[in-house]
C-alpha cells in the first residue's frame, strides 16, 4: 500500500485546489500528476507550490497528445499519439518544459499514450520508431525515464518494438484496463510478457466489449475483469517496487470511486 498513488486528472479537476479537496476525501497524498495544465492554464500555474503545502507527493508526469479524439477506438487510432504530424512537432517543443517540471518535483519518469503501434512492418511502424525513439533520445539527454502506457497494441507488439528501438531509458506504464478497453489481449499474460521493462502500473479495471471497434466499460479497480490476484502475484514474483497508481477517467463520483477501489486493494494487499 506504501507503492499507492493516484492519477491527478482521475475526473478531471478544474484546479489545483479541487485535485487538493479530492485528495484528502480519498486519502491518498502520492499522485501522478498531468503536466500540460501546469502549462496551458493559468489555474495550474501555482500547483508545485500548493502540492507541496498540502503535503502532497508527486511520483511522476504525464503528458497527452494534441488532436486525440476518444469517440471511438477508431478515432483515436488516426488521432492519437504520435501519429499526426502537429501532435509530434508540439511534444517535441514541449519536452524541455516537461524536464522542467520533473526536475521541479525532483523526479525521473514521465508515462504517455504514444499512439497505435502497427503489428505489421511498414512504412507506418517505420515513422513510428523514428519518432519515438527520438523522442526518447531527448529525456533521455535529460536523465529522464519516458514510459509507454499499454492497452493500444499487443504485448508482443510492444515487446518488439522496445526491442527494435533497444532506448534503455524507454519503459512501460502497464495498465491492465486498458488492454480490456481496446480488447488487446488478456492483461495478466501482457504482464507477464512485459514485466521486465514494466516502471510503473495504473491500477485501472475494465469489462470488454467484445468488439474491437467498440469501447470495453471502464470499472473501479476489483469491480471488472482483471485478474488482480494473478496481477500483483506477477508483480510480488518480479519484486515489483515502482508505482502503483489508480486511474479513474470516468464515472459520476470519480472520489468516492477511488476510495472504493483503495478499500479493494488493501483487503487484497493486506499481509
Amino acid at each position: 500500500m506504501s507503492q499507492l498513488a493516484v492519477c491527478s486528472w482521475s475526473g478531471w479537476p478544474d484546479s489545483p485546489e479541487t485535485l487538493i479537496g479530492r485528495l484528502e476525501k480519498i486519502g491518498l497524498r502520492r499522485i501522478q500528476l498531468a503536466f500540460d495544465p501546469l502549462i496551458d492554464k493559468p489555474a495550474w500555474k501555482n500547483t508545485p507550490t500548493l502540492l507541496r503545502d498540502a503535503g502532497i507527493k508527486v511520483v511522476s508526469g504525464m503528458f497527452g497528445t494534441a488532436l486525440e479524439d476518444y469517440s471511438t477506438p477508431a478515432t483515436i487510432r488516426e488521432t492519437g499519439g504520435l501519429g499526426p504530424d502537429a501532435a509530434y512537432e508540439i511534444i517535441l517543443k514541449r519536452i524541455p518544459q516537461y524536464c522542467a517540471l520533473l526536475d521541479t518535483f525532483g523526479l525521473d519518469k514521465i508515462s504517455f499514450h504514444a499512439g497505435f503501434i502497427p503489428h505489421a512492418h511498414g512504412a507506418a511502424r517505420a515513422k513510428m520508431t523514428q519518432r519515438l525513439g527520438r523522442i526518447a533520445d531527448l529525456f533521455d539527454d535529460h536523465g529522464k525515464q519516458l514510459l509507454l502506457e499499454t492497452g493500444q497494441e499487443t504485448a508482443e507488439t510492444l515487446e518488439t518494438l522496445l526491442d527494435e528501438l533497444a532506448r534503455p531509458n524507454l519503459k512501460v506504464n502497464f495498465d491492465p484496463g486498458n488492454m480490456l478497453l481496446y480488447g488487446m489481449g488478456n492483461p495478466s499474460l501482457a504482464l507477464q510478457i512485459l514485466m521486465p521493462r514494466v516502471a510503473q502500473l495504473h491500477v485501472k479495471d475494465a469489462i470488454p466489449s467484445g468488439d474491437p471497434e467498440v469501447w470495453g466499460e471502464e470499472k473501479p479497480a476489483g469491480e471488472g475483469c482483471v485478474d488482480w490476484l494473478r496481477i500483483f502475484g506477477i508483480l510480488s514474483e518480479a519484486r515489483f517496487t515502482g508505482n502503483l497508481v489508480i486511474e479513474r477517467e470516468c464515472g459520476d463520483d470519480p472520489a468516492g470511486e477511488i476510495r472504493r477501489a483503495t478499500n479493494f486493494l488493501s483487503k487484497l494487499l493486506k499481509p
